[in-house]
């Protein structure tokens, strides 16, 4: 025997009823169900609530919305009924809308609006839907009788949310069902008093008539159909990944839906605990689904946890001072004074030194709460033992369930950690003995991003995802995106990383899509999208507020290295191959690196120098590891090594020069290279890593260039002056090759000091064994001393810098398990 309810968007359409006579007909019900349960036709109940406010102010324009309704429940009669049947539904329409249009005149001529007339004008929109369901389901082969339920279920008088009397209610319908043989189509929400006025059940009223009706008559199961697959593991509107829970014990579902699951509202489960009986959720519009069912005992949830819910708007009352500590019955006067304003509390928290204590409130019982506290603790707050009520708004609770959670260690360690790692501020924490729950309170901005940072640390079996922001789609950045394009699918398969790429810009224009962007296609899509504007860009990028967000600097702008300290203190990792950053003012790379050491925001910049070698991280595991370094020397420029590895004498050095620049290892003047400023920024960084505290301005650059190279006023007379030198480096040459030496131009950082300087190696030396444009860092440590570690390799080049991009990107992913 089965009790079946269907919400409001399940009978709101012609479509809708439809697919709930075919439930009623398939193998699985045919003949198996006792009493269906309706809600009003969807948007009806929210639409007689306005009417009668606007009736309370004495707009008459409410009739224009009445003859709406009437036309909807006309139109549904109309495409199922014909005949006598129509007629009468039709007539027994009329007079339900007649007797609604007299109350209602009657409320604007006094302007008054009750909570007992409110309940009558509400409950018309069940009256309405079941009478006319009751005849639908007649002519389609299933004998029905309409069956009005506030005879049946008696309540209180608490109007809007009233509560049932058991005893009476169950010997109701076991009354009248014992008489009425045929399906009966029950109207949901809807009961009365003792005296016979009508009232409403509250929040998830019609859920809970149907859990009534399958408590009295000891049902097998009762089955809610709404428009969702069941319960699922977060709400699919802020948590996209999330997914139907094929069983959840009753205690789970009352966690849930007690933090906010909106497909099931806790009273609902009361009757149908008590009684033992489960409760399944499916859809109407998918009957196929199994949905989620609701009993007793469960199987073991395959994940650390069952769900995740929220309330998505709290207010949190603080009350704190040394007048709590070690005062017996402080507790019970201040929730006491609470509780004659009948002011419900959410959550509580107190600290163990019992010198504060906060509870959450809804929003609209925030100042309430705040009065009544001051009312009740009037002599301590004058005396200053305690302090007045502190009221926090804009908040959100943030609810982990599940009965896994009970003697398993870690589960908070995890949560909070998905937290912290998305900077996101735990403001209150809340766990009860069962350690069925955690709960959180965090600022309501951050809702959707605490949901899917803990959503995708339990349920996505290891999943990590990261959501990209890259500025630069120039040679490094464009090739970024290829690359990504190209093995973003073997990660996700083989590695279970999925990189999204969110936003992207260049200097000229940028892009957003939360729902993730072709980076294969990213720079065509990029030329239509909106003018470039950087603090609008950054200022977007911290509003999505989206989970384990990056951002990728691929420029080598000062502007946007200048707000790499903001974008930290956004909680935002960065991944940069710009210098700019952490070869600017000292205090600028403390601030960066200190920040992102401390607070855990990674700040990595390993590509600065190098290209793709593991050279800071290297320095990096010496020192933690407990060694020093003592000197490094190093090849630093792509441009200069290709340079000096070819100048044998077989060519004059300016042709090298042109050379360089028709391979593209330069830039477009040369002397932007041949300044050596890119090498000793990269000198910098790699004292800095060594604890040297420098700026640019200590760092000791010898010039190749005469100065007349310098002076001259575009590339081509640079060339000419640079070809007037070339006698006195072929000198230099020379020279050094008399000793069977070759020249290189080498960083040296040393007892504090950088330089670089062009020295001549003998033939022993690992620089002589530079090809192409390779770079070198040799580096001398306490341990590596008679035999130096060296790290070689290229240095330059669009594809290895976007390689070590993107290993530090796959790097950040990696944090977030």
């Amino acid at each position: 025997m089965l009790v079946l309810k269907f919400g409001g968007t399940s009978v709101g359409s012609p479509d809708a009823v439809s697919k709930l006579i075919e439930v009623l007909k398939d193998k699985e019900h045919a003949g198996k169900v006792r009493v269906v349960v309706v809600s009003a036709f969807s948007g009806i109940t929210n639409g007689l609530i306005e009417i009668a406010e606007k009736a309370s102010r004495g707009d008459n324009t409410y009739a224009v919305a009445i003859e709406t309704m009437r036309k909807r429940h006309l139109d549904m009669s109309a495409f199922f009924l014909n005949g006598a049947e129509r007629e009468e539904a039709d007539t027994y329409t009329g007079t339900c809308f007649t007797e609604l249009c007299r109350i209602l005149d009657g409320v604007m001529i006094l302007r008054e609006l009750s909570p007992r007339i409110l309940d009558t004008i509400m409950s018309f929109g069940e009256r309405l839907s079941a009478s006319l369901i009751a005849r639908i389901c007649t002519v389609s082969g299933i004998p029905s009788d309409y069956l009005d339920t506030r005879p049946l279920i008696t309540t209180d008088e608490q109007y809007g949310a009233a509560r049932f009397l058991l005893g009476e209610s169950f010997f109701n319908i076991k009354s009248i069902l014992a008489k009425r043989p045929a399906l009966q189509i029950a109207t949901g929400f809807i009961g009365a008093s003792a005296e016979g006025n009508t009232t409403t059940l509250g929040r998830g009223g019609s859920d809970l008539s149907a859990a009534i009706f399958g408590a009295a008559i000891d049902a097998d199961i009762v089955e809610i159909w709404t428009d969702v697959d069941g319960i699922l593991t977060a709400d699919p509107r802020l948590v996209k990944n999330a997914f139907t829970i094929e069983e959840i014990s009753y205690v789970e579902a009352m966690e849930l839906s007690h933090f906010g699951a909106k497909v099931l509202h806790p009273p609902t489960i009361r009757p149908a605990l008590e009684k033992g009986i489960p409760i399944r959720i499916r859809n109407t519009f998918n009957p196929a689904g199994t949905g989620t069912i609701i009993r007793d005992e469960v199987d073991p949830s395959p994940f650390p946890i069952r769900g995740i819910s929220s309330i998505g708007n709290v207010t949190l009352v603080r009350v704190q001072g040394s007048g709590m500590a070690g005062v017996a019955g402080f507790s019970s006067r201040l929730f006491g004074a609470l509780a004659k304003r009948k002011i419900n509390i959410i959550l509580i928290s107190q600290a163990s030194s019992e010198y504060s204590i906060c509870f959450a409130v809804l929003p609209q019982d925030g100042k309430a709460a705040s009065a009544a506290i001051k009312d009740e603790l009037t002599w301590e707050i004058s005396s200053m033992i305690i302090e007045p009520p502190v009221v926090e708004q804009n908040l959100s609770i943030i609810a982990v369930v599940g009965s896994r959670m009970k003697n398993t260690s870690g589960i908070s360690g995890k949560v909070f950690h998905a937290l912290g790692r998305n900077g996101v501020n735990v403001i209150a924490i809340a766990q009860g003995s069962s350690e069925l729950n955690i709960s959180a309170v965090v600022s309501r901005q951050d809702e959707a991003k605490a949901l899917n940072a803990i959503h995708e640390a339990f349920f996505l079996s290891g999943v990590r995802s990261v959501n990209l922001f890259l500025m630069g789609t120039g040679l490094i950045g464009g090739t970024l995106a290829e690359q990504i394009a190209v093995h973003r699918e073997i990660l996700a398969d083989e590695h279970q990383i999925r990189i999204n790429l969110v936003g992207i810009a260049n200097s000229r224009k940028m892009l957003f899509n939360t729902e993730g962007i072709d980076p294969g296609n990213a720079k065509t899509l990029l030329d239509e999208a909106e003018g470039f504007d950087l603090s609008v860009f950054l200022e977007k990028m911290k509003a999505f507020n989206l989970p384990n967000t990056a951002f990728c600097d691929c420029t080598a702008s000062d502007e946007i290295a200048s707000r790499h300290a903001e974008i930290l203190r956004s909680s935002i990792p960065i991944i940069t191959p710009n210098k700019r950053g952490v070869s600017g003012t000292l205090d600028y790379y403390k601030t960066l690196t200190g920040y992102s050491r401390d607070r855990g925001i990674p700040y990595l910049y390993e590509t600065t120098v190098c290209a793709g070698l593991p050279v800071i991280s290297t320095l990096r595991d010496l020192s933690v590891s407990g060694d020093r370094v003592r000197r490094i020397e190093a090849v630093l420029s792509g441009t200069l090594s290709f340079i000096f590895n070819n100048f044998d004498g077989s060519k004059p050095f300016s042709a090298l020069v042109r050379e360089a620049k028709a391979k593209g290892y330069t830039e477009p003047d040369p002397r932007d290279d041949l300044n050596a400023m890119d090498a000793a920024r990269k000198a910098l960084i790699l004292a800095r890593e060594c604890d040297m505290s420098l700026e640019f301005s200590a760092v000791v650059i010898e010039s190749i260039l005469p100065p007349a190279c310098f002076e001259a006023s575009g590339v081509e007379k640079f060339f000419s002056e640079l070809e007037k030198a070339d006698g006195l480096f072929e000198q230099r040459r020379a020279e050094a090759a008399a000793q069977e030496k070759v020249l290189r131009y080498v960083a040296n950082i040393e007892e504090g000091s950088a330089r670089l300087s062009l020295r001549a190696e003998p033939a022993g030396s690992p620089f002589c064994s530079l090809v192409d444009s390779d770079n070198i860092v040799v580096i001398t440590t306490d341990r590596y001393t008679a035999l130096p570690m060296v790290i070689k390799g290229p240095g330059a080049g669009a594809q290895v810098t976007a390689g070590g991009i993107f290993a530090d990107i796959v790097r950040i992913a990696r944090t977030l398990v």
